[in-house]
């Protein structure tokens, strides 16, 4: 069991690194902080681009991954 915990341990601060950056590559919709920081000239063009998409589906893919960890060191440490 504890080489299982470790395992996920380390899956959980890999996913959790890699959902930083994904997610601050996103562009702001803004009214929000992304306005503050010169993010307010944005084109209001309803389509994004595949770069965007492929983006947008990265990152729901890590973060459901990073989920499952969590709830897997969660049951892990319940029943042990």
């Amino acid at each position: 069991m504890t080489v299982l915990r470790i395992v996920l341990q380390v899956l959980l601060v890999l996913t959790s690194l890699l959902l930083v950056p994904l997610v601050l590559l996103h562009k702001g919709r803004g009214g929000g902080l992304s306005d503050m920081f010169g993010g307010g000239i944005t084109s209001n063009v309803g389509s994004s681009g595949v770069a965007e998409r492929n983006l947008n589906r990265l990152t729901v893919m890590v973060s459901l991954f990073w989920v499952l960890v969590i709830t897997g060191l969660g049951l892990l440490e319940r029943w042990s």
